[in-house]
């Protein structure tokens, strides 16, 4: 959201970003610093927004909290915003789409929603939810935003059938933008092996995970495959980030006396790709409780940094096709631990890394980088 702000800037337009003040994935500098509500950076305006807490919580608070927090978006929209023509929401949270319905009739504006997850369907996968009454809440909800919004992006072919066949009646809404990456911000960054270092990791072959770890990651899997292949002695699984599972995870490999897995917290977005290219392989998972064809957007970034990927995916996620499409790197089904120790120990083996990263950082330039995909915006805006 960032890159759209700054990529709609820079081509003319005026651009107010509201978002949650910042309380989560921070590092440990950025948790000390006061951030304004109402600033003007780089050319964008910036709304920060204070709600109830949404992350690290039960599933009930984070359930309040999303929905009292478009009523307390929108009363600081009106307070700072008084003219818009165009109104992005992305979902989740999908209770901020309804936001994006009522501003649109305020200011008179087109509205535009991004999907990221299609919920409540990956809740209900996931078993977030179960009561028969919240799930049919949460698709009168679903399918309002879906019949207010004038346009609806989703970011891969999967995820547009998926929606197109679930509601025909609003399919010629939908579209697909893919989540893209600014190539450059990896392409002038060189491995310096700061990480290494600071992680006492000299030496070691890293297959980086880094992200939210969270229900939806079924991060487990990753540990008994961890598990399998601790006679590769200097193979290390490095997970980098923070969520929900985190804590459970680190007494998993507590328990099972791991010293293969490594955990350290977020770093910030401009050490990320210093991080990525000190690694030898990037890690994407995603449990099979998902039944959508989400695709993890770290994927990108690893292409980017022009690193191989190994991905346990669920079955209908496209990142299957990207991978073997770019020639990138493995992926198999989650849950199939005899299938992620092979790919593991025929990356570890294979000669051809290199020319897997060269092919990922190529293919992502030609598919997913950032001002291509802010162009196909712009189309749809005119």
């Amino acid at each position: 959201m960032k890159e759209l702000a700054e990529g709609l800037k820079e081509r003319g337009y005026k651009v107010y970003v509201a978002t949650s003040y910042p309380q989560y994935n921070l590092t440990e500098e950025q948790r000390e610093q006061i951030y304004p509500e109402y600033s003007h950076e780089d050319g964008i305006d910036i709304i920060r927004i204070k709600t109830l807490p949404h992350h690290k919580v039960s599933f009930i608070i984070r359930g309040i909290s999303q929905l009292t927090m478009p009523k307390i978006f929108e009363n600081k929209i009106k307070k700072y915003v008084s003219k818009a023509d165009i109104i992005i929401v992305y979902s989740p949270p999908l209770t901020l789409a309804t936001l994006g319905g009522k501003l649109k009739k305020i200011y008179s504006a087109k509205f535009i929603l991004n999907i990221q997850d299609i919920f409540p369907q990956n809740a209900i996968d996931l078993g977030v939810i179960k009561n028969p009454l919240l799930i049919k809440f949460f698709e009168v909800i679903e399918r309002k935003a879906y019949e207010e919004a004038d346009l609806i992006f989703v970011h891969s072919e999967g995820n547009l059938e998926f929606l197109k066949q679930k509601h025909q009646n609003l399919s010629e809404k939908f579209a697909v933008l893919h989540n893209w990456v600014n190539t450059k911000e990896f392409e002038e960054v060189k491995r310096t092996g700061k990480f290494r270092k600071l992680f006492n990791l000299d030496n070691k072959f890293i297959i980086l995970f880094a992200g939210v770890m969270g229900p939806s990651q079924g991060l487990e899997f990753v540990i008994e495959v961890a598990e399998r292949i601790k006679d590769l002695k200097d193979v290390v699984f490095l997970l980098v980030g923070d969520g929900m599972e985190r804590e459970k995870l680190q007494e998993l490999v507590k328990k099972k006396r791991l010293n293969n897995v490594l955990f350290k917290p977020f770093i910030s977005k401009e050490e990320y790709p210093y991080l990525v290219k000190d690694c030898d392989v990037g890690l994407v998972c995603l449990t099979n409780k998902n039944k959508t064809p989400v695709v993890p957007s770290k994927i990108l970034g690893y292409m980017a940094a022009g690193i191989p990927v190994i991905a346990f995916l669920n079955k209908e996620s496209d990142g299957h096709f990207i991978i073997k499409d770019a020639k990138c790197g493995f992926s198999c089904v989650y849950g199939d631990l005899i299938k992620a120790e092979e790919i593991i120990r025929q990356l570890y083996n294979n000669p051809n890394r290199i020319q897997m990263g060269v092919n990922g950082f190529e293919y992502v330039k030609r598919h997913f980088e950032r001002d291509m995909c802010i162009q196909k915006l712009l189309k749809y805006l005119k």
